[in-house]
């Protein structure tokens, strides 16, 4: 899979939209708050920059965009993934980020062992991570609810660890359709989650008349 090798705030700023990249640094040293700050201090970097306008293609291009880069995924399983959601019952749009939702590295990340999801996939290649017992090293493993997905001992007094753990309880930012037992460092996808509930802050519907074209 290709990688994108430069620095993540180039996405968010490009995108003009925070897409949680960097762990703890998207909410205490976050380019696209600095960025609306000056311009409501209308400061040189924030409303002196004009920007082209985008043709309706632009739009859909870049909201589908924003969810590829979050994910971090490369086009071709971004757009299977598209595919496998667009044969579910309900909504295209809702089912394809319900997907994304719980791949096994985001769900790792929610759970709050790591601050990002880059950090998260780096713990689930490495075998640090069962699913129902099993050692699974795959990121993109489609979470199931009622599955429950283990963080080995090994890790538990790792610093990376810890510190997301610290960040997810300080913010509250571990949702209800997951259940967390700190002691034996296990997290259970209760049930899908609903809309409201999801980490990508994109008009989905876009999506999908991106790719309907």
């Amino acid at each position: 899979m290709s990688r994108y090798t430069e620095a993540s705030c180039k996405k968010c700023r490009k995108l003009d939209c925070k897409l949680f990249l960097k762990g703890t640094k998207c909410y205490t040293n976050c380019v696209i708050d600095k960025l609306a700050s000056a311009k409501v201090r209308g400061g040189k970097a924030g409303g002196k920059m004009r920007r082209a306008k985008i043709s309706e293609y632009g739009i859909r291009l870049q909201e589908k965009q924003k969810a590829r880069l979050q994910s971090g995924m490369s086009e071709i399983p971004f757009r299977n993934m598209f595919d496998k959601a667009s044969k579910l019952q309900g909504q295209t749009g809702e089912n394809f980020l319900r997907l994304l939702e719980t791949r096994l590295d985001n769900i790792v990340r929610r759970l709050g062992f790591a601050v990002s999801l880059k950090t998260a996939r780096q713990i689930v290649l490495h075998g640090f991570v069962t699913v129902n017992g099993k050692a699974v090293n795959v990121p993109s493993f489609q979470v199931k609810p009622g599955d429950k997905v283990t963080l080995k001992s090994s890790l538990a007094e790792n610093p990376t660890v810890k510190q997301g753990l610290t960040e997810t309880e300080k913010r509250n930012q571990r949702p209800s359709f997951l259940e967390y037992d700190a002691e034996k460092m296990t997290g259970k996808l209760l049930r899908w989650p609903d809309r409201a509930e999801m980490s990508y802050p994109v008009n989905e519907q876009l999506i999908v008349e991106y790719y309907s074209k």
